[in-house]
Protein backbone atom coordinates (compact mmCIF):
# COMPACT_ATOMS: atom_id res chain seq x y z
CA UNK A 1 0.00 0.00 0.00
CA UNK A 2 1.50 3.38 -0.97
CA UNK A 3 2.49 5.64 1.90
CA UNK A 4 2.00 9.44 1.96
CA UNK A 5 5.79 9.87 1.86
CA UNK A 6 6.40 7.63 -1.20
CA UNK A 7 6.42 10.54 -3.68
CA UNK A 8 8.99 12.44 -1.62
CA UNK A 9 11.18 9.35 -1.24
CA UNK A 10 11.05 8.60 -4.97
CA UNK A 11 11.83 12.24 -5.75
CA UNK A 12 14.94 12.06 -3.53
CA UNK A 13 16.10 8.87 -5.27
CA UNK A 14 15.52 10.34 -8.75
CA UNK A 15 17.21 13.67 -7.91
CA UNK A 16 20.21 11.70 -6.65
CA UNK A 17 20.29 9.58 -9.82
CA UNK A 18 20.01 6.56 -7.55
CA UNK A 19 17.15 4.84 -9.39
CA UNK A 20 18.85 3.31 -12.43
CA UNK A 21 17.43 1.47 -15.46
CA UNK A 22 19.28 -1.04 -17.67
CA UNK A 23 20.35 -4.66 -17.08
CA UNK A 24 21.74 -5.33 -13.63
CA UNK A 25 22.99 -8.36 -11.74
CA UNK A 26 21.96 -7.94 -8.11
CA UNK A 27 23.98 -9.20 -5.13
CA UNK A 28 21.41 -11.98 -4.84
CA UNK A 29 22.46 -13.21 -8.32
CA UNK A 30 19.09 -12.26 -9.78
CA UNK A 31 18.84 -9.96 -12.80
CA UNK A 32 16.70 -6.83 -13.00
CA UNK A 33 15.97 -3.92 -15.31
CA UNK A 34 16.10 -1.54 -12.33
CA UNK A 35 18.67 -0.90 -9.62
CA UNK A 36 18.67 1.25 -6.50
CA UNK A 37 22.19 2.64 -6.17
CA UNK A 38 21.78 3.97 -2.66
CA UNK A 39 25.42 5.03 -2.64
CA UNK A 40 24.34 7.91 -4.91
CA UNK A 41 21.89 9.11 -2.26
CA UNK A 42 24.45 8.56 0.49
CA UNK A 43 26.78 11.12 -1.12
CA UNK A 44 24.47 13.81 0.25
CA UNK A 45 23.96 13.71 3.99
CA UNK A 46 21.02 16.12 3.77
CA UNK A 47 19.17 13.51 1.69
CA UNK A 48 20.15 10.66 4.01
CA UNK A 49 19.06 12.73 6.99
CA UNK A 50 15.67 13.37 5.39
CA UNK A 51 15.13 9.71 4.40
CA UNK A 52 15.93 8.57 7.95
CA UNK A 53 13.64 11.29 9.36
CA UNK A 54 10.86 9.73 7.29
CA UNK A 55 11.78 6.18 8.38
CA UNK A 56 12.29 6.89 12.09
CA UNK A 57 8.58 7.23 13.09
CA UNK A 58 7.93 3.74 11.69
CA UNK A 59 10.51 2.40 14.16
CA UNK A 60 8.92 3.91 17.28
CA UNK A 61 7.61 0.50 18.39
CA UNK A 62 11.10 -1.00 18.16
CA UNK A 63 13.40 0.85 20.61
CA UNK A 64 17.05 -0.14 20.48
CA UNK A 65 20.35 0.42 22.23
CA UNK A 66 22.47 -0.25 19.15
CA UNK A 67 22.18 -0.15 15.37
CA UNK A 68 24.04 -2.85 13.41
CA UNK A 69 24.59 -2.48 9.66
CA UNK A 70 26.24 -4.76 7.14
CA UNK A 71 29.13 -3.16 5.26
CA UNK A 72 29.01 -1.63 2.74
CA UNK A 73 25.40 -0.90 1.82
CA UNK A 74 24.00 -0.27 5.27
CA UNK A 75 26.83 1.83 6.70
CA UNK A 76 25.62 5.37 6.02
CA UNK A 77 21.96 4.55 6.66
CA UNK A 78 22.83 2.68 9.86
CA UNK A 79 25.03 5.44 11.18
CA UNK A 80 22.38 8.10 10.52
CA UNK A 81 19.70 5.94 12.12
CA UNK A 82 21.89 5.52 15.20
CA UNK A 83 22.54 9.28 15.32
CA UNK A 84 18.85 10.15 15.11
CA UNK A 85 17.86 7.44 17.59
CA UNK A 86 20.63 8.32 20.06
CA UNK A 87 21.96 4.76 19.82
CA UNK A 88 25.40 3.16 19.46
CA UNK A 89 26.44 2.22 15.90
CA UNK A 90 28.46 -0.85 14.85
CA UNK A 91 28.90 -2.69 11.58
CA UNK A 92 29.63 -6.17 10.32
CA UNK A 93 32.19 -6.78 7.58
CA UNK A 94 32.69 -9.42 4.92
CA UNK A 95 35.32 -12.06 5.56
CA UNK A 96 35.41 -14.97 3.09
CA UNK A 97 32.08 -13.64 1.74
CA UNK A 98 30.36 -13.95 5.16
CA UNK A 99 29.64 -11.17 7.61
CA UNK A 100 31.62 -11.15 10.83
CA UNK A 101 32.07 -8.78 13.73
CA UNK A 102 35.56 -7.26 13.86
CA UNK A 103 37.26 -4.18 15.31
CA UNK A 104 36.38 -5.23 18.84
CA UNK A 105 32.62 -4.75 18.35
CA UNK A 106 30.64 -6.91 20.78
CA UNK A 107 27.13 -7.12 22.16
CA UNK A 108 25.92 -7.57 25.71
CA UNK A 109 23.45 -10.34 26.45
CA UNK A 110 19.97 -8.97 25.81
CA UNK A 111 21.24 -5.75 24.18
CA UNK A 112 18.45 -4.46 21.92
CA UNK A 113 19.77 -4.15 18.37
CA UNK A 114 18.18 -2.74 15.21
CA UNK A 115 19.60 -4.07 11.93
CA UNK A 116 19.84 -1.35 9.25
CA UNK A 117 20.08 -1.83 5.49
CA UNK A 118 19.78 0.37 2.44
CA UNK A 119 17.95 -1.99 0.06
CA UNK A 120 16.56 -5.47 0.76
CA UNK A 121 15.81 -7.84 -2.11
CA UNK A 122 16.05 -11.25 -0.48
CA UNK A 123 17.43 -10.14 2.88
CA UNK A 124 20.61 -12.23 2.89
CA UNK A 125 22.92 -9.73 4.59
CA UNK A 126 20.25 -8.63 7.07
CA UNK A 127 19.70 -12.29 7.99
CA UNK A 128 23.45 -12.74 8.48
CA UNK A 129 23.34 -9.81 10.92
CA UNK A 130 20.43 -11.41 12.77
CA UNK A 131 22.44 -14.64 12.98
CA UNK A 132 25.41 -12.73 14.43
CA UNK A 133 23.12 -11.20 17.07
CA UNK A 134 21.68 -14.61 17.99
CA UNK A 135 25.18 -16.04 18.39
CA UNK A 136 26.10 -13.13 20.68
CA UNK A 137 22.95 -13.42 22.80
CA UNK A 138 21.77 -9.94 21.79
CA UNK A 139 18.09 -9.18 21.17
CA UNK A 140 17.24 -8.10 17.62
CA UNK A 141 14.25 -5.74 17.62
CA UNK A 142 13.67 -5.19 13.87
CA UNK A 143 15.25 -4.91 10.45
CA UNK A 144 14.98 -1.42 8.93
CA UNK A 145 15.61 -0.57 5.29
CA UNK A 146 15.17 2.41 3.02
CA UNK A 147 13.81 0.18 0.23
CA UNK A 148 12.09 -3.20 0.25
CA UNK A 149 12.45 -4.62 -3.27
CA UNK A 150 10.81 -7.92 -2.34
CA UNK A 151 7.16 -6.90 -2.84
CA UNK A 152 6.69 -7.55 0.87
CA UNK A 153 7.85 -11.17 0.47
CA UNK A 154 11.02 -10.99 2.58
CA UNK A 155 10.39 -12.18 6.12
CA UNK A 156 12.56 -12.23 9.21
CA UNK A 157 11.98 -13.54 12.73
CA UNK A 158 11.66 -9.87 13.77
CA UNK A 159 9.57 -7.07 12.19
CA UNK A 160 10.80 -5.72 8.85
CA UNK A 161 10.24 -1.96 8.48
CA UNK A 162 10.92 -0.31 5.13
CA UNK A 163 10.55 3.32 4.13
CA UNK A 164 9.53 2.41 0.59
CA UNK A 165 8.16 -0.84 -0.75
CA UNK A 166 8.88 -0.84 -4.42
CA UNK A 167 9.42 -3.90 -6.48
CA UNK A 168 10.61 -4.42 -9.98
CA UNK A 169 10.67 -7.88 -11.52
CA UNK A 170 13.78 -9.97 -10.96
CA UNK A 171 14.84 -12.99 -12.97
CA UNK A 172 17.22 -15.93 -12.68
CA UNK A 173 20.01 -15.72 -15.28
CA UNK A 174 18.49 -18.55 -17.32
CA UNK A 175 15.01 -16.97 -17.49
CA UNK A 176 15.65 -13.43 -18.74
CA UNK A 177 13.01 -11.76 -20.90
CA UNK A 178 14.36 -11.04 -24.41
CA UNK A 179 14.43 -7.25 -23.93
CA UNK A 180 16.60 -7.61 -20.82
CA UNK A 181 18.82 -10.32 -22.34
CA UNK A 182 19.53 -7.96 -25.26
CA UNK A 183 21.24 -5.46 -22.92
CA UNK A 184 24.75 -5.90 -21.52
CA UNK A 185 24.59 -6.79 -17.81
CA UNK A 186 26.38 -4.72 -15.22
CA UNK A 187 26.93 -5.28 -11.53
CA UNK A 188 26.93 -1.77 -10.05
CA UNK A 189 27.71 -2.92 -6.52
CA UNK A 190 25.67 -3.36 -3.38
Amino acid sequence: MPQPTDDEVLRIFRESEALLTGHFVLRSGLHSGHFFQCAKVCQRMDKVTRLVELLRPRLAAHPCDTVLAPAMGGLVVGQELARQLGARFVFAEKENDRLVMRRGFTFAKGERVLVAEDVVTRGGRAQECLDLLAAAGATPVAVASLVDRSSGQTRFAVPFVALLELSFPTYPADKLPPELAALPASKPGS
